[in-house]
This record gives C-alpha cells, sequence and structure tokens, in this order.
C-alpha cells in the first residue's frame, strides 16, 4: 500500500525510485500502480516527474 497524503506520497515515490527502479513506469508496473494517478496527485502539491532525473522535483 501506498501513502494516500501527498507529501508522503512524494518521499516513498522519490525513495523506491532512487532505490530500486531506473524510472516510475517500470516502479508502477512492478508494483501494480497507475502512473497517471500518482502524477495527478503529485502535481497537485507542484510537482512533476522529471525522467532524465527519475525523480518528482
Amino acid at each position: 500500500m501506498i501513502p494516500k497524503d501527498p507529501v508522503m506520497l512524494l518521499s516513498y515515490v522519490n525513495t523506491q525510485l532512487r532505490n530500486s527502479y531506473t524510472s516510475l513506469s517500470s516502479m508502477c508496473e512492478d508494483k501494480g500502480l497507475n502512473p497517471e494517478e500518482i502524477k495527478i496527485k503529485l502535481a497537485g502539491i507542484d510537482y512533476q516527474y522529471d525522467r532524465t532525473r527519475n525523480q518528482f522535483v
């Protein structure tokens, strides 16, 4: 289960991307998540996925 709070979600996702995955899509595929839902939720706190950095900034 992933955090519902956007700030906690940001921390969780960026940690997962940094430590275990080479892309958002690979993380979402592995965990059965919808990448668009994550992007929308984090856009609500002004964070966008940066593919070259492999993190939300």
